[in-house]
């Protein structure tokens, strides 16, 4: 096979910091090239090299055996490289269509023809297998159906090199096989294809070669078939990994969280109907769903960000349904959302600021409305500490820290206030082996130390994992309750589409 990609000795500095260190590697035709590392590592930076979005300081590209100068994205289409971002970019009051089309607009005379732009996607569409309803809002549709539309826009571009970063973050089992289906067909067809995951099994399932970042360097580059999982895993964070959790049993006798018969309407539709759900102290429950299924507004719901239409929601036998977030927050309910970035973060504060997002308002840190950054400092390198956050200081700003370690601040922040009420959804969401093991015991703590914990993931392997009581959710409405010890994910899959629902008879 011919050599498409070929990065000669990159290297990419900000500052006197080195996010890539003489990196160099090479993608062949028909070639699904697997890039393994943890948070921080450097593979995004180095996909931003390759997709015209960063410039190397040092080092080399070769596409197809020539030099590419790639100053912007449009250089790097010109090329035929297409990247499927983790954090998609599209414009949310943009519908599918003009979101896939933009910046290549097909036009008749002065006007863009939609019909003949339209016409072309729907036979990829057929052709790959791709759902899509093209008249949608962007901002209407999940965040699946947001990953397809980024496929497509890489398809419409007929680019024949592939970077695909985290695609299956949100995705269930059957829309992890299909998508592993494109990616097969796209080297199939002599394409070539990165694939940018944390998750090994992914790995071993559809890549040729696993080329493994550490700390901005390769460590080394495998061929996966043969190789270990737990040899990658190894090599990608420099020690053995442990997964196993230490679940204690605890006594599982007070009623914390008490949802009866509640209605959630967005968007002028009913998302959430006749929802029941009981959480007791030292219990997980796992909220199983595929996306869209009326999670998000369960939880917006109970954190106070949306409206209750009817029934009710008690923490510790205090009705908050339709309190502030503030209110429901002092009443001890903590979250680690589903979207860090647009929720969980405000990107250009220090780590510190966000740190103390809870208690800014509150003495000794607030007094006569002025900010004591003494403390603040002083609280957020005690976390950064406690919490293992990879930073330069506790002044660094959040924007700038890695995925995983962005996640690790909410996780700080909302542990350290020893909630009554830990709300965690899709809390290991784009991040590495390493910071899922950490974020697990932080949740299993929690739990172990009697606090209640509402798990909501689209990782079918977690919700198993950590959950001791599956509610599984379709349409907006409970549809089953599992013990996670007697099922599979596939059955739990099977489930979430609505297929199966049933019920173990577990009480609560």
């Amino acid at each position: 096979m011919d050599n498409v990609v070929e990065i000669k000795n990159i290297t990419k500095k900000f500052g006197s910091y080195k996010a890539n260190d003489n990196i160099s590697l090479q993608l062949k035709k028909g070639e699904i090239l697997a890039l393994l590392g943890e948070n921080g590592a450097g593979k995004s930076t180095l996909m931003g090299m390759l997709s015209g979005l960063l410039e190397p300081t040092s080092g080399e590209i070769l596409i197809n055996g020539h030099k590419a100068v790639m100053n912007n994205p449009r250089d790097a289409k010109k090329l035929g490289i297409g990247m499927v971002h983790q954090h998609f970019m599209l414009i949310p009051a943009f519908s599918v269509l003009e979101n896939i089309i933009l910046g290549d607009e097909p036009t008749k005379g002065s006007f863009i023809d939609y019909k003949k732009a339209a016409t072309e996607i729907q036979k990829l569409a057929q052709k790959y297998h791709l759902d899509i309803n093209l008249n949608a809002k962007v901002r209407d549709i999940t965040v699946g159906m947001q990953q397809r539309v980024e496929i497509m826009k890489a398809l419409y571009r007929k680019a024949n090199i592939f970077i695909f970063d985290e695609p299956t973050a949100a995705l269930t089992p059957q829309e992890i096989d299909q998508l592993i289906k494109i990616l097969r067909a796209l080297a199939a067809e002599g394409k070539a294809v990165i694939f940018i995951t944390h998750k090994l099994k992914e790995i071993k399932e559809v890549a040729d070669r696993c080329v493994v970042i550490r700390m901005g360097k390769v460590i080394d580059t495998v061929k996966v078939s043969e190789t270990k999982e737990e040899t990658l895993a190894e090599m990608m964070v420099g020690r053995k990994v442990n997964l196993a959790l230490d679940k204690k049993t605890v006594p599982q006798d007070k009623l914390v969280l008490e949802v009866k018969n509640l209605e959630v309407d967005a968007h002028k539709r009913r998302k959430v109907s006749d929802f029941n759900l009981t959480i007791h102290e030292g219990e997980i429950v796992g909220i199983a769903g595929v996306d869209g299924n009326g999670q998000s507004e369960l939880i917006e719901a109970i954190t106070g960000l949306r409206k209750v239409r009817a029934g009710s929601i008690k923490v510790d036998g205090k009705e908050l349904q339709n309190y502030s977030a503030r209110k429901i927050s002092e009443a001890g309910v903590g979250c680690i959302p589903e979207d860090r970035q647009n929720v969980g973060l405000i990107l250009p504060l220090t780590i510190a600021e966000n740190l103390a997002l809870k208690d800014y308002y509150h003495e000794p840190i607030s007094k006569y409305g002025l900010l004591n950054y003494k403390l603040i400092n002083q609280n957020g390198r005690k976390l950064i500490k406690d919490f293992d956050i990879r930073s330069q200081s506790e002044k660094e700003l959040v924007g700038d820290l890695s995925g995983g370690n962005q996640q690790k601040v909410i996780v700080a922040r909302e542990i350290a206030k020893e909630p009554k009420l830990l709300i965690a959804a899709n809390p290991t969401r784009g991040v590495d082996i390493g910071a899922i093991e950490y974020i697990h015991e932080k949740i299993m703590e929690q739990r172990n130390a009697g606090r209640a914990v509402l798990l909501v993931s689209f990782e079918l392997d977690e919700i198993l994992k950590l959950s001791d009581r599956i509610i599984v959710i379709h349409e907006g409405k409970v549809v089953g309750q599992i013990d996670p010890q007697n099922t599979s994910s596939e059955e739990l899959g099977l489930m979430m589409a609505g297929k199966t629902p049933v019920s173990t008879g577990i009480e609560r």
